[in-house]
């Protein structure tokens, strides 16, 4: 997944959280300990294609670093 695609589901996450919220499912300790697993799990995997990118891009730029 792109970094577009996982920010996205993450959007997506915020807004069944405040959905959860507003129909009373906080009191759902399985489901919110679920949901907040999801989102670490996407949070996780934004970092990590952010630091691919990140890094592919000063590769593509800068060449390989040496020493």
């Amino acid at each position: 997944m792109s970094p577009l695609e996982i920010r996205a589901h993450l959007y997506e996450l915020a807004y069944e959280r405040a959905a959860a919220e507003a129909a009373g499912l906080t009191s759902n300790p399985l489901y919110m300990a679920d949901l907040e697993a999801e989102v670490l799990e996407y949070r996780t995997a934004l970092t990590g294609t952010v630091v691919t990118e990140i890094a592919t891009l000063h590769g593509e730029l800068f060449g390989r670093n040496f020493g």
